[in-house]
């Protein structure tokens, strides 16, 4: 219809001086109405291609939380039930991190095979490499076969995460597809304080870890059978039909009654309209062409890859991994008495993390996303400074650092935490969804894996006091980023998004 997209596209950081919340007021006359702006869909249809992509998530926070207790487990020589307990520091942190390496492996593929394979079946193989990469850790033999078996796991992890946010993102109705995707950040949290409890349950137990890892296995076939029973994304499928990878016809009928399988009953008969709205918008946009890798880096490609690896970058480096790892201290420094036993600990922060991301889920389609970021980092920011301040000169008012610690969790929890996987999964458009998440993806893991090796040589150098102000000075600098160049998406669809926000 429109045959140059790019005259019609809106930068989504506006003029010199304004915020990139201020769209422009040029008139999109594809992009307005239709049968988006009045969405009918069945909110039980809706469950399910939410909940068992969700589940991708569930497994990655009940890896973290079961981890941490089956580290307890494995080294001791009356429990572990194996006879190479006897581990050094390396081989702990090959089967702690063991998987996060595996899931930046699973997010270079995700970059090569996603978009041939659809969202559908990269769900698909993540639920196989979940069930035989705990099935491998729970039986090893031995300490190698073990960290196969958390590498295999782990690139089940990457394609999960890359595809569970598209997925849910592109089978959503818009009116609620900030909360779902929001509530799969819920997910990974309630599999932490999963992991943590069945853990704590285990610990004692002879050869406690090979169940820990083990317990994850009917939660994988359940995934699975899950996704084989959901049918392909609408988007993806009408993606490769105005590229001309199938029949146009065949594909078109397809995804209408994909659709109506999608959206339930309510739905009633705007199937084939609204398949004709997304094509036409598709093509508007300029969807019909393939993005290749250079193009990945140009225009509101490159626009799109600046907001998602920014987000998923400084969700990262403001420190999370650092500020928890000193919970414990901070929690006996207080007199809890839990805070020493670590798994209570982690339990305690797990309950606050999932309570946080819950408020977060319930207002985030209201609020929108820039509130929630910009209000979150801010609380971040001060309890950074709080928790430098508090190992530099006010160690002797220890409540000042257990209001910091908990300020921090709960912030984080209602910005960066969920909405920055929302934000990576509604921003790229959609040829380039597949290869743009990827990146974010593993941006995301390798910070993680960053900032985890790099802390404890940092803390060395620098002392704890240092190391937290830097930490707020980058969320200070987080906070221009969101401002200036993160736009609201909030009640838009993603052609919408791709029109008016890049």
């Amino acid at each position: 219809m429109a045959s140059d997209p790019q005259q019609h596209t809106l930068s989504s950081l506006g003029k010199v001086g304004k915020s990139s919340g201020e769209i422009g007021s040029v008139e999109e006359p594809l992009i307005n109405g239709g049968v988006h702006g009045s969405e009918n869909y069945s909110v039980v249809a809706a469950i399910l291609p939410f909940l068992f992509p969700a589940l991708g998530g569930l497994l990655y926070g009940y890896d973290i939380g079961a981890t941490s207790c089956a580290t307890i487990s494995i080294v001791s020589a009356t429990l572990s039930g194996i006879s190479w307990y006897d581990l050094s520091s390396v081989e702990i942190g090959l089967i702690t991190s063991g998987s996060l390496y595996g899931a930046l492996i699973g997010s270079v593929l995700a970059f090569n095979v996603a978009d041939f394979l659809g969202r559908r079946r990269e769900l698909l193989a993540a639920a196989l490499l979940y069930f035989v990469g705990a099935l491998i850790t729970a039986l090893a033999p031995d300490f190698p076969i073990m960290v196969i078996g958390r590498f295999v796991y782990g690139i089940g992890i990457g394609l999960a995460m890359h595809a569970a946010p598209m997925y849910i993102a592109e089978t959503a109705p818009s009116k609620i597809r900030g909360r779902l995707i929001s509530l799969k950040e819920f997910f990974i949290v309630l599999g932490m304080v999963g992991g943590y409890g069945i853990g704590s349950l285990l610990v004692d137990t002879v050869a406690g870890w090979r169940y820990m890892y083990g317990a994850s296995t009917p939660l994988a076939v359940i995934m699975g059978i899950g996704m084989w029973w959901l049918p392909a994304s609408p988007r993806w499928l009408l993606l490769r039909a105005i590229q001309g990878k199938g029949n146009m016809q065949e594909l078109r009928e397809t995804a209408v009654g994909c659709l109506y399988r999608l959206r339930g009953p309510a739905f009633g008969d705007s199937a084939p309209e609204q398949v004709d709205e997304i094509l036409t918008e598709l093509a508007y946009v300029g969807d019909e062409k393939e993005a290749t890798l250079s193009e990945m880096f140009k225009g509101k490609c490159l626009k799109a890859l600046t907001i998602g690896a920014g987000l998923v970058l400084f969700q990262q480096i403001t420190g999370q991994p650092s500020v928890l790892y000193y919970a414990g201290s901070i929690l006996q420094s207080a007199g809890f008495s839990a805070a020493s036993d670590a798994t209570r600990v982690s339990i305690l922060l797990g309950l606050l993390k999932l309570i946080m991301t819950g408020v977060a889920v319930l207002v985030v389609d209201k609020l929108g996303r820039r509130p929630l970021l910009l209000g979150g980092v801010s609380g971040m920011v001060i309890s950074l400074f709080l928790l430098g301040s508090y190992y530099l000169f006010l160690d002797d008012v220890p409540v000042v650092a257990v209001v910091a610690l908990l300020l921090y969790v709960g912030c984080y929890q209602l910005s960066f935490g969920p909405i920055g996987w929302l934000m990576i999964s509604e921003i790229f458009p959609l040829r380039l969804r597949g290869r743009g998440l990827s990146i974010a993806v593993l941006v995301n893991f390798g910070a993680n894996a960053l900032v985890t090796f790099a802390f404890s040589p940092l803390k060395a150098l620098l002392g704890a006091a240092i190391l937290f102000y830097i930490f707020g000075a980058i969320a200070v600098a987080s906070l221009v980023f969101i401002f200036f160049v993160v736009p609201e998406t909030k009640g838009l669809t993603l052609e919408e998004i791709e029109a008016k926000c890049l």
